[in-house]
């Protein structure tokens, strides 16, 4: 198995209201993909409880079957749609970290 683990820092000049809509779409979009994505077992968007000594916005921890579904995933049309509409717009800075476990 492997886990997926993204970081997203949103643009500075959103308002508080708007980053809040935001973070609300990515986490319903992302977890919305658990049994639309084949490889795709487990999906958990953080977004709130955020402390003040985090510098990112919001999380992503992912689980899949293997290599080879993460490289499929990455390239899905859903998971594309939602990164393109709902992610990518709204991004500043984005950090990954993909393991086996």
């Amino acid at each position: 198995m492997v886990k997926h683990i993204i970081l997203w820092t949103l643009k500075s000049e959103l308002s508080d209201t708007e980053k809040e809509t935001i973070k609300a779409g990515i986490k319903e979009g992302l977890e919305g993909l658990v049994g639309k994505v084949p490889g795709l077992l487990d999906v958990k968007v953080q977004t709130a409880g955020r402390l003040c000594s985090s510098n990112a916005d919001v999380m992503l921890d992912c689980t899949l079957e293997s290599e080879e579904a993460l490289k499929a995933y990455a390239v899905h049309p859903a998971h594309v749609e939602v990164a393109n509409t709902k992610v990518r717009p709204f991004t500043a800075l984005r950090s990954c970290l993909d393991f086996e476990i």
